[in-house]
């Protein structure tokens, strides 16, 4: 079987924003952005899997994609971040999202918190989309 290829991979975070989110949260995209590269400014950013990923040499550790309502922020090793708050949602057997259905809601401490988490998990566990 051949292996499909996102059209939209190769294309940059910013024409994501601007294509595939409209209003605030467009706006709220770009800040998210923005926290990500001010802590870690040499992650690489890109579409993958049809969504803006970020990564560093040790693999992806954030991703976000819009939705109707909300925008997506999530982190591959989701299941492992501490998150005593319980704001973390998903199922699966690794990764964990939070819901962001506002500017207002953006919370960069509690995000931060989990961006400088998940890379030093990716650091000490090495790239979480490879097998175990």
């Amino acid at each position: 079987m051949a292996k499909s290829i996102s059209p939209d991979k190769g294309k940059s975070v910013s024409w994501y924003f601007a294509e595939k989110l409209t209003g605030w949260q467009q706006e709220l995209g770009t800040q998210l952005h923005e926290i990500v590269l001010e802590i870690y400014p040499e992650a690489k950013h890109g579409i993958k899997w049809a969504q803006p990923v970020y990564e560093t040499k040790e693999g992806p550790f954030c991703f976000m994609k819009g939705a109707k309502k909300h925008l997506t922020f999530g982190f591959w090793r989701g299941i492992e971040l501490d998150d005593p708050q319980g704001k973390l949602e998903g199922s699966g057997e690794k990764m964990r999202h939070l819901k962001i259905k506002s500017l207002q809601e953006l919370d960069t401490a509690l995000i931060t918190g989990y961006l400088r988490q998940a890379v030093a998990l990716n650091a000490e566990k090495g790239n979480p989309t490879q097998k175990d």
